[in-house]
């Protein structure tokens, strides 16, 4: 294969990081950056070329069946990152045995799920002649190092790649930080992926927020959170007046548990478009559950008997009292980060709107939820209502993808 057939299926950024790879021997090499910008595209060929170096380098050895580690996250993110599209791109189909391990190219393929310490155990004692980590920053830290232990077979290699995090994050600080002879990596940039046109690339960007986000995902940068984190909310825009109730076509709750702290319940409307309204609410201090209970049977009979409550697990024995009163309630998905992106696009692409003094209280947070620069996620301060808020949209977005219950 030429050059000049290569760049009918690889970026100009792709075609430079693969004659880097091929040009010198490393033993670690993470591509980091922006979400679709090319990363796991490219190292999904690399691990089948490594595959083929493995195969020649054990003939070599006489070794009949050499051992690789595919890692990430579960198997259901191997499945639909690696495995999945090696399908799509190639054909290739993957016959895995009892211990969900398969071959390919004469090489024998364990799967590692870095997620929890308990991916260890697939791994401990082998020896690997090279791995491959998806979603390497996701990776529990022990097991990652793990990974690396184990690849001691001649000529092993690592390969991985990774979306941005914290920049104190351990693989930012261990391995990106510290290139060498043995440990290179490479950033990419959303632009980077010149097979999406320009048009889908502004319209990520459009919809992209501002600050920490767009940091990450646009310029694929490893930034920490600074300032407002709602930085897109615009009260001239998103405090509206009038609501088209007319338009909704279903309603959901979010539940922030509180005592000494406020509590809150934010209920939103949903149109058939996807954009959102927050229609009704409170925020109180000094309040038990009987009231709570109260306000969310308030909530049921006024936006539908099975409207669903998305609740703080912190307090089990709370949303057990809300189901036991016949209410259809459940534990959020609390992912900060992943929550947060969800509101923060429904303010940037005006998706996200608030009636005006539906919850006083949100007036006073929504300025003052800010990042805390030390650890990366928000204070823990003026974030009730903001936490509710997210409750609510993140789980009805899991919840339609099926991962909520």
């Amino acid at each position: 294969m030429n050059w000049m057939s290569l760049r009918d299926v690889y970026t100009p950024k792709q075609i430079q990081v693969a004659k880097r790879l091929r040009a010198s021997d490393w033993f670690i090499c993470v591509l980091h950056g922006a979400k679709r910008s090319g990363k796991t595209v490219l190292n999904n060929d690399v691990f089948l070329q490594e595959l083929v170096r493995v195969r020649k380098i054990a003939d070599e050895l006489g070794i009949a069946e050499p051992q690789y580690i595919l890692a990430g996250v579960s198997s259901r993110t191997i499945q639909n990152n690696v495995l999945q599209e090696l399908y799509n791109r190639y054909g290739m189909e993957f016959k895995v045995d009892k211990h969900n391990s398969f071959r390919l190219f004469g090489v024998k393929i364990i799967q590692a799920y870095t997620g929890t310490i308990s991916g260890l155990g697939n791994i401990r004692g082998m020896t690997a002649f090279g791995a491959y980590v998806n979603e390497a920053s996701l990776a529990k830290e022990q097991v990652f190092k793990e990974i690396v232990s184990r690849c001691s077979g001649e000529g092993a290699r690592i390969v991985a790649d990774t979306n941005p995090d914290n920049p104190n994050h351990w693989l930012k600080r261990d391995y990106i930080d510290n290139e060498s002879e043995n440990i290179i990596n490479e950033h990419f940039k959303l632009d980077d992926n010149t097979f999406l046109s320009k048009r889908y690339r502004e319209s990520i960007k459009k919809a992209t927020p501002s600050g920490v986000f767009w940091d990450r995902d646009i310029e694929g940068l490893w930034v920490i959170g600074q300032g407002a984190v709602y930085k897109d909310f615009n009260r001239e825009i998103h405090y509206v007046d009038d609501v088209p109730y007319d338009e909704i076509s279903s309603y959901f709750v979010g539940v922030d548990w509180g005592y000494e702290h406020y509590g809150a319940m934010v209920v939103i409307g949903e149109t058939d478009d996807g954009t959102w309204y927050l229609v009704d609410g409170c925020a109180e201090k000094h309040k038990d559950i009987d009231f709570w209970a109260m306000k969310a049977r308030e909530y049921a009979d006024k936006y539908g008997a099975n409207i669903p409550f998305y609740c703080d697990s912190a307090r089990p024995e709370h949303v057990n009292r809300l189901w036991n009163d016949g209410l259809n309630a459940f534990n959020a998905d609390k992912s900060i980060l992943s929550g947060i992106e969800v509101v923060a696009k429904g303010f940037k692409t005006n998706k996200l709107f608030i009636l005006r003094n539906a919850i006083p209280r949100f007036d006073e947070e929504v300025y003052q939820y800010a990042w805390d620069e030390k650890t990366g996620l928000p204070v823990k301060v003026f974030d009730d209502v903001m936490d509710a808020l997210r409750y609510a949209l993140y789980s009805n977005v899991t919840k339609r993808n099926g991962f909520v219950g």
